[in-house]
């Protein structure tokens, strides 16, 4: 009976080896060696900028789909997309450098806090507790979800206020994704000028709470010659391609005619970034002057304290 048995594993096992041997060959998928060369052409930060899940999930699109671009990989520049063309055979266009930016500087507004946060230090739990730490509802909430999302370090937070390192960033759009309130955006790095607000209020409800919040008064509209100023979805924006190309002859006439200084020269302050060797952002880079501290909406009232 042993020896019976023995036999007949081994017969299983015989013909279950056939089996698989035979399935490997019919179901086969010969795979593209040139999606292994564009892997390694590739970074490997698989950051997902690309908009495809990593750099293999890429590679297998830029080699198989013709309408896939060779420039989609924000993280490896110029070259890799030129070694990428090279392999795939495509014609490589110049693709826009990005960096992301923060719309916000809660600092030179002096935005005062709602109440003390002892929670999870999270931007997006402390978003969901009564509106967020700031009085406005709109501020960069300063806890880091973002710094801790950029898969290459090129994000820091100081006095409570995410500090974006252009020399460091890729513009792959990481924590664009995951900034719970929207305080940063993609923009050209050789954008001339930028909003730093992120409010969608106005008037009143945005001067009780920030010194240097945009108030929706239009004036950056009416003054932009290009029209690349436009109020959507309750917040200015620029359009940084249509400003970038009527030229500087306008001479940023939005920055001269924002009450608020929330239009701001971006390479005067990435100047005085340089110049000044503190490795702060343009964004805190260029300070105005402000009226007394925005008051919150009780004065001299003990703050709460919040758990979350």
């Amino acid at each position: 009976m042993v020896v019976v048995s023995i036999l007949t594993l081994l017969a299983l096992g015989l013909a279950a080896s056939i089996i698989l041997a035979v399935a490997s060959r019919i179901f086969y998928v010969r795979e593209d060696p040139r999606v292994e060369a564009v892997v390694e052409a590739l970074p490997g930060a698989n950051c997902g900028g690309c908009g495809f899940a990593g750099c293999e999930g890429y590679a297998t699109a830029v080699v198989n789909d013709p309408a896939i671009p060779a420039n989609k990989c924000c993280a490896g520049g110029a070259e890799t997309s030129i070694a990428v063309g090279e392999l795939t055979g495509k014609t490589v266009a110049e693709a826009e450098p990005l960096y992301a930016l923060r719309r916000c500087d809660k600092l030179s507004g002096k935005v005062a806090p709602r109440y003390e946060y002892q929670g999870m230090p999270s931007c997006a739990a402390a978003a969901l507790m009564r509106g967020g730490t700031d009085v406005c509802v709109y501020s960069c909430l300063g806890f880091g979800d973002c710094v801790q999302a950029c898969p290459f370090g090129a994000m820091q937070v100081r006095d409570g206020l995410v500090r974006v390192e252009p020399g460091k960033c890729t513009g792959c759009g990481v924590c664009v994704s995951v900034c719970p309130r929207g305080v940063l955006e993609l923009a050209p790095q050789r954008a001339r000028v930028a909003v730093y607000c992120n409010t969608r209020d106005k008037l009143r409800a945005v001067m009780d709470v920030c010194n240097v919040g945009c108030i929706k008064c239009g004036k950056c509209i009416k003054a932009c010659p290009a029209r690349a100023v436009r109020l959507e979805d309750d917040r200015i924006v620029i359009d940084q391609l249509q400003c970038l190309s009527y030229g500087p002859i306008c001479e940023q006439a939005c920055v001269s005619a924002c009450p608020r200084h929330i239009f701001r020269d971006t390479r005067a302050a990435g100047a005085l970034e340089t110049a000044s060797g503190t490795g702060q952002d343009a964004g805190n880079a260029v300070r105005v002057a402000a009226p007394a501290t925005a008051r919150a909406p009780e004065q001299n009232a003990a703050q709460p304290q919040i758990y979350g």
